[in-house]
């Protein structure tokens, strides 16, 4: 499959190439940290563009939310999640030394949605629902939390957006160069998809997870808990795709990795949390 499709991008004309090679940039987005995250990154789209276009669309969303009485309706909860945010966003140095000064928002919305995410520029959303149906603890929000943060601190957003760019730029002009009709043109973009853009998602969530229980433990959280954490996940999503074929690692590979990895950061939890043990 993969001789097909460099056979395919050999026919891409001289001029895109150039022009491709010309927009892209390889960068170096974020620290190696304790976990030693370094994978360069290609990128055609701007950090100040992800982060423009990530506050717009946060804004749009808390207003949406307000207006559905769905915004930051639980006190308690709302403290709880800003509570953790503030322990890790100062941890963020570690990996950009930029980060601790972005404009961080943090809100809750009342969804039963196992989902949370961070746009962008440090835009935090926590759904209800993965708080109350996975019965979360501190450390297990500080696991999600750390996760998505790193998303951010990554720009896997701004990656995504850059490799989107590329495939859609060169279906178009493979689809050209070969004559293929429409449904030729959709067959070659499912191959690049299959091909590039689901492997790169599971690089993403792997980073994530690895700078995820760093973050955590340096917050004082024990990271220990992004382990527990996946296992109620694979609980509550028993008809997981095969890994192959899924944009996240499987469960079983996942809880592997980040038992390794919180084993890593064990002694920062420790030196995070020694200021809060009773003096015996």
């Amino acid at each position: 499959m993969k001789y097909r499709l460099n056979s395919l991008l050999g026919l891409l004309p001289a001029v895109f190439a150039v022009g491709l090679m010309t927009a892209c940039q390889t960068v170096r987005t974020t620290q190696t940290g304790n976990v030693g995250v370094e994978r360069s990154q290609m990128m055609m789209v701007s950090s100040k563009e992800m982060e423009s276009a990530a506050s717009q669309s946060y804004q749009k969303i808390i207003q949406q939310a307000g207006q559905k009485n769905a915004l930051n309706r639980d006190k308690e909860q709302v403290e709880r999640v800003r509570a953790v945010a503030r322990r890790l966003i100062p941890a963020t140095g570690v990996f950009r030394p930029d980060a601790p000064n972005w404009r961080w928002e943090v809100n809750v919305l009342s969804s039963n949605e196992l989902n949370a995410w961070c746009m962008a520029g440090g835009k935090i959303a926590f759904y209800s629902g993965i708080i109350e149906k996975l019965d979360l603890t501190d450390d297990e929000i500080a696991a999600i939390m750390g996760h998505e943060i790193a998303h951010a601190l990554r720009e896997h957003a701004r990656e995504r957006a850059s490799q989107a760019m590329v495939t859609n730029l060169g279906v178009a002009v493979l689809g050209a160069a070969l004559g293929v009709g429409q449904a030729g043109t959709d067959l070659i973009g499912s191959v690049a998809k299959v091909s590039f853009e689901l492997p790169n998602s599971r690089e993403h969530e792997t980073e994530a997870d690895r700078i995820g229980v760093e973050l955590a433990a340096r917050g004082g959280y024990d990271p220990r808990a992004a382990v527990v954490l996946w296992q109620k996940m694979a609980k509550a999503n028993s008809n997981q795709p095969p890994q192959w074929l899924s944009t996240h690692p499987s469960n079983q590979s996942r809880q592997q990795d980040l038992a390794q990895y919180a084993a890593r950061v064990m002694p920062l939890y420790e030196q995070a949390t020694q200021h809060t043990k009773p003096v015996k």
